[in-house]
């Protein structure tokens, strides 16, 4: 994959983990808070979030 898709790829990981932070956060679900917080970090930096990250993140709409 080609570095510039990589980084539209993590852009969207953390956009999806912004709308689920804010639902989780209004449910206390305190799990998927940190997991999300961790992705959000982890898309600032240009770095890939943890593929468990990313599962919690995914599931919570699952």
């Amino acid at each position: 994959m080609a570095p510039h898709d990589q980084s539209g790829q993590e852009s969207a990981s953390g956009e999806t983990a912004w709308a689920v932070l804010e639902a989780a956060n209004d449910l206390g679900d305190t799990i998927t808070v940190e997991a999300c917080r961790r992705v959000i970090d982890a898309s600032l930096r240009g770095d890939a979030p943890a593929t468990s990250d990313m599962a919690v993140v995914v599931a919570f709409f699952g």
